[in-house]
Order: C-alpha cells, then structure tokens, then sequence
C-alpha cells in the first residue's frame, strides 16, 4: 500500500520498540528521535484529517505532552503508536474546542485519479491518491468514519485499541471503518449500483 500505510521499518520488533521506548525514557535523545521518525509522519497525516492547515501546530503541543508524559507510558510499538494517536486527539480536541470550527479541504473529484484496480477497498482508496490527497479526502468523510479509517489503515491499530481511543464500542469502529472506506471507494470509482465494494 504504499509509504502511506506501512507502519514503518526500523523499529520492525516488538523488542526493538521496547528498547527504543525505555531508552527514551531513561532520557536517551536518540531513541527518542528514533520514535518520533516512526510515528511523526502517520500522526501528521491523521491531524491534518482533523484540523486542516493547523496540524503541524497541534503536533508539535501533542509532542510536548508526549515528552512531558513519557515516564508514565508502559507497553510496545503497537501501544506507543496508540498512545501517542491518543495524546494527539486529546489535541486536535481541544484545538477544535477553542476554534469552534472544523476545517473542510475538500479536493474537487476531477482531480482525483482514474479508479485503480480491483483490490481491496483501503488498497483502492490509498494506492490511488497520493498522501495529502487522501488525507484531504478522509476529512470530508463524517467524522467518526475519518478517523476510524485513518487510525485502522494509517496507523494499523486494530479494533479494540482504535475503539478507545475514539470512545466508542468496537462493532461501532468496525461499522464506521466499513462505512467511511465504502464512500471512499464510491468516491474514487464510476457508480456501481447494487455493488458494494468489498
């Protein structure tokens, strides 16, 4: 799927997530750029979903909250990058909460590329657009399917984590992921009526 959804390379372990976590935590710089290489880009791209133009500034106040609270996280790659999703909502929330508006940065479906082919639908809807594109594209979704989408396909969090973070049951993640990757797919193909994308 491309550099979009890979959940990077380097740290490819679990093991090697937990030391890179404890290093940083013992105050090790290295390790902790190291896990901010591997997370930055994905937590970039999901706040730019959630707040347009201002994402960069609410990355660098959710950082802050991760240095400040790193002591206190517990867990692997899979929790970090969670965590961290988490840290950067609580943000994005607030920003919101202070601005009173949610910015739409709709992209005109013209200058979206010709459907790709058949595979799956996150394959489809990501292979398809480059990352800003399909970042601007998920941020026309509702909500809830937005981020859905982009916590499961960006981040690679499963149900159950994703459902935390959002506040939300699992069966609702799992509707909303379905729901928001079917419009995507609507939106990137000819209409097919009676077919649903898989």
């Amino acid at each position: 799927m491309g550099a979009v959804t890979d959940v990077r390379t380097r740290l490819s372990t679990t093991d090697d997530w937990v030391a890179e976590i404890d290093a940083a935590r013992q105050g090790d710089d290295e390790a902790f750029r190291s896990l901010y290489r591997e997370v930055h880009p994905n937590l970039l791209r999901y706040l730019r979903a959630l707040v347009g133009a201002d994402a960069e500034d609410v990355a660098s106040e959710a950082w802050l909250h991760i240095i400040r609270d790193l002591h206190t996280f517990q867990g692997d790659g899979a929790g970090f990058r969670a965590w961290a999703a988490t840290v950067a909502r609580h943000r994005a929330m607030d920003h919101l909460r202070r601005s009173r508006s949610r910015p739409v940065s709709p992209i005109p479906l013209d200058a979206l590329p010709d459907q790709p082919g058949p595979q799956d639908t996150a394959g489809q809807a990501f292979e398809s657009l480059s990352a800003r594109a399909a970042v601007a594209l998920i941020a026309t979704l509702p909500r809830e399917q937005g981020e859905a989408v982009l916590l499961r396909v960006l981040f690679g969090l499963n149900v159950e984590v994703t459902a935390r973070i959002l506040g939300k049951r699992p069966g609702a993640v799992r509707t909303s992921t379905y729901r928001g990757l079917r419009r995507l797919a609507q939106l990137l193909g000819p209409d097919r009526p009676g077919e649903v994308p898989s």
